[in-house]
């Protein structure tokens, strides 16, 4: 096999490959042995012409096409193969025959894009800044109120106005230029004034309202509402209040505590807490540190990324997030027809946020390979490990799947990223 390399442009590759005639030859042979199968040809039996027969009732193209799925993607994969020290291939190829006669060699041509040079900028003794993680006793203190909040009894009250925080019961019917209209009626629905979760301005109007007091409440319905009926329309609910309950907040003391977690003492209680908003503070702080080092080392760099690498990342985001909505029991469809969102919706949400993580990866591969970065097997092991503890599976059998699935050179590739992000951590001032 003969292969020709060319240079479309910065990022495409375009390959003039070769075959000789008698290795073709073999590409026919298998391509009559599955056609013969399917064609009647008089005087034999079903899949027993000679192919000489079938050539000349159908000529040699009847074979042609078959033949070229077995050799093409064959010979294209194995000049790749060759090449890989050269380019990385980021698409599906492009494919264009160019000599297909009898008693010549087959040519074809395959262009595809390849991953891009990367021209580091600086990316050691970078100036970064970290999150404080210190925990604050008011932090703890707006903790322990909401849990409060949480676990408050609702009480009914007579003969008081309603305020913020209280829960009315109340009917409603709601109407557009004095028509009724679909879901604007409800009955004994529980309503917190002040949770937002009904029409903007509703909730407010039904402050200062008493127990058995009927109310004409008037909002404007947004104009990203999600019944296009009902979006920018004005309404006007008539209101009946059947009765007011108000939150009845527990002392904060040791049988506080008690009740609500499992510690003896407020005390206990407050140093949990503690603890627990000091790992969140420390997790933030730290992702949001490898995030700043990271898209600082990017922004030095440039890179001309090509667009089939943002498309394919923008499909892996898509895919995810389905896969995320069918953990939750949603199908993807349903959830783009209930929020009336179209697959370009998505695409283009994505595709800001897909273009900069292409970026960051390109750019964290080169550092790698500039400072000598790699997943050594130790790196693999302990990776393997920790996903095999959280699925609750034998570090073993969770490789033996990883190596079927050919899912470690994956894994590799991630944790060499990773490293490289540590690289540029303990190289920069942090503040």
């Amino acid at each position: 096999m003969k292969v020709t390399t060319e240079k479309l442009a910065k990022n495409k590759v375009q390959l003039t490959i070769e075959i000789a005639e008698e290795k073709f030859e073999e590409s026919l042979q298998r391509a009559y042995r599955i056609v013969i199968k399917k064609i009647n040809i008089p005087g034999f039996r079903k899949g027993k012409a000679p192919r000489k027969i079938l050539e000349q009732m159908y000529g040699r193209e009847i074979l042609l096409e078959e033949a070229l799925q077995d050799a093409v993607p064959k010979a294209y994969q194995e000049a790749v193969e060759e090449a890989k020290a050269e380019y990385t291939v980021v698409s599906n190829p492009e494919y264009e025959m160019v000599q297909t006669d009898k008693g010549q060699p087959f040519i074809f041509k395959a262009s595809f894009e390849i991953k891009p040079e990367v021209q580091l900028g600086q990316y050691k003794e970078l100036e970064i800044d970290k999150l404080p993680t210190e925990i604050k006793e008011e932090d703890i203190d707006a903790e322990i109120n909401k849990m409060q909040q949480r676990y408050a009894k609702l009480t009914v009250v007579e003969e008081v106005e309603a305020i913020e925080g209280d829960t009315v019961t109340i009917d409603f019917v709601g109407k557009i230029d004095d028509e009724a209209f679909e879901g604007g009626t409800g009955e004994d629905y529980p309503l917190e004034l002040g949770s937002h979760t009904f029409i903007p301005g509703f909730e407010e109007q039904l402050v200062g309202v008493k127990s058995g007091e009927i109310k004409e409440v008037s909002v404007t319905f947004p104009a990203e509402y999600q019944a296009e009926n009902l979006a920018g329309q004005e309404a006007i609910f008539t209101v009946t209040v059947r009765e007011i309950k108000r939150k009845e907040l527990a002392p904060l003391d040791d049988e506080f505590a008690k009740d609500v977690s499992e510690f003896a003492t407020l005390q206990e209680l407050r140093e949990d807490i503690a603890n627990k908003l000091k790992e969140a503070a420390e997790k933030k702080a730290e992702y949001e540190l490898r995030t700043a080092a990271v898209q600082k080392a990017a922004e030095n760099a440039e890179v001309e990324i090509p667009a089939v690498m943002i498309e394919n990342r923008v499909n892996q985001m898509i895919n995810d997030f389905a896969y995320r909505l069918a953990q939750q029991g949603i199908s993807f469809e349903k959830y783009l027809a209930s929020t009336n969102t179209q697959i370009e919706d998505l695409e283009k949400y994505y595709q800001k946020d897909a273009e900069t993580l292409v970026k960051a990866d390109l750019v964290l591969e080169e550092i790698a390979k500039a400072e000598g970065i790699k997943a050594t097997e130790e790196d693999v092991a302990k990776e393997i490990k920790k996903v095999a503890e959280h699925y609750k599976q034998e570090p073993e059998k969770l490789r033996e799947v990883l190596e079927k699935e050919g899912r470690i050179s994956s894994l590799e590739f991630g944790i060499m990223l990773d490293k490289a992000v540590d690289f540029i951590i303990e190289q920069a001032k942090v503040k």
